[in-house]
């Protein structure tokens, strides 16, 4: 299909519980795993309901500007998608990856859910499934589950996406003083003759890299800036455990504050800091991937629960709304693109005249990366994975 139409019109764009692992031990060794092709997934979880019109704008859009009055105006110029799209300015990274095909946006997207709440629709999101709290298991953690393949989450607690049959570890920074010898020997010895207690000192053993690299990560999570750092160093760390050739074969990683409902004008506030940690964090990670010879063979997805409202509110901010955008990043897809159908910005255009129309399923993204970089068969995702989804294609994603 071409690049550009008429923008006043319809834009058809191309298209288990786990162990906890945080003590902090020495030396990096994961038990073999059973994903031989070294494929790599991340998923990122922007937990409040991120703003899509303020990080992927519609510029071209002839409704824009009226629809989004003062939030139409940035600090510095978008940087431009195809079409009637950009990236808003303080997502350089994303953008660079964008011109070097390694990434692609998927805007309009959506759950089944059309609420607002954010508890049901993050256990939506999590869950795969249609309604709220009609899954106890997650998405991720089902599709892994038969593969033999392990996940980590760095978190204190396994996040409900993952729960099911796969193995699942977390990490999180620890703070406690370095165990002496003599401690960690004592442990050991404790814990000897009970099967699940030695096998989860040896799995959080084996999540903790050498010294210097982990006093990096502990600074950045513990000092007064931790909330402005703390992505970007989780991100990095993630990508160490990947890189190991028995690795997880999946991460999942979170970063909130996108619950915006004041003061999105400000060029220094919450909404414009929070982009920028999540384009330091992208960064950060594909650095590490690319050092350590994994980005080819990795995609991560990036995705909220739900998008916001179009219209700018009282108070300089936006209300929560559904249909949003999607990021989809890694040396292995067909970036370069921004993948959807744009429904326009016009108050006819917008579900229950409020909020960016959902075109396009996220499991329909879901599904193109589990099926065709995971190698989930299909008939897999349509009943396990995703319950009652049958009617949603994947999205195709690779070349």
């Amino acid at each position: 299909m071409p690049s550009t139409v008429d923008p006043a019109r319809r834009f058809l764009v191309t298209a288990a519980l786990g162990a906890s692992a945080t003590l902090p031990w020495s030396g990096l060794s994961f038990a073999a795993s059973r994903n031989e092709s070294g494929r790599r997934f991340v998923l990122v979880i922007l937990r409040g309901g991120m703003d899509s019109l303020s990080a992927v704008p519609a510029i071209g859009d002839p409704d824009f500007a009226g629809a989004r009055g003062p939030l139409a105006r940035f600090a510095a110029p978008p940087l431009p998608l195809e079409g009637p799209f950009a990236l808003h300015p303080n997502l350089a990274a994303l953008h660079a990856m964008y011109g070097g095909r390694e990434l692609a946006v998927v805007h309009a997207v959506g759950l089944p859910y059309r609420e607002r709440s954010h508890f049901d629709a993050q256990q939506v999101l999590e869950s795969g499934g249609v309604r709220p709290f009609e899954l106890a298991t997650g998405w991720l953690g089902r599709a892994l589950g038969d593969s033999g393949a392990k996940a980590i989450a760095l978190n204190t607690t396994v996040p409900l996406v993952l729960r099911g049959r796969a193995a699942v570890d977390t990490w999180a920074p620890s703070t406690l003083p370095e165990p002496t010898p003599d401690l960690v020997a004592r442990i050991e010895r404790m814990y000897r003759d009970d099967g699940a207690l030695s096998v989860a000192l040896e799995r959080a053993r084996a999540l903790h890299l050498d010294g210097a690299a982990m006093a990096g990560v502990d600074d950045a999570m513990s000092s007064p800036a931790a909330t402005r750092g703390a992505f970007v160093a989780l991100a990095r760390r993630a990508a160490e455990f990947l890189v190991q050739p028995a690795g997880p074969q999946a991460a999942v990683l979170e970063l909130g504050g996108w619950d915006t409902h004041a003061n999105q004008t400000n060029p220094n506030g919450a909404l414009a800091s929070t982009l920028r940690q999540l384009d330091g964090g992208l960064a950060a990670l594909r650095e590490r991937l690319v050092a350590g010879g994994a980005w080819k063979r990795t995609v991560v997805v990036v995705a909220s629960e739900f998008g916001r409202e179009v219209a700018v509110n009282g108070t300089l901010g936006t209300d929560h709304g559904t249909g949003g955008a999607a990021f989809v990043l890694g040396g292995a897809i067909q970036g370069g693109r921004v993948l959807g159908d744009w429904p326009g910005l016009a108050r006819k255009d917008r579900f229950e005249g409020r909020d960016l129309r959902t075109t396009t399923d996220l499991r329909a993204v879901l599904k193109g990366v589990l099926g065709d970089h995971l190698q989930v068969a299909r008939a897999r995702l349509d009943g396990d994975v995703f319950p009652e989804s049958q009617a949603v294609r994947p999205l195709a994603l690779f070349g």
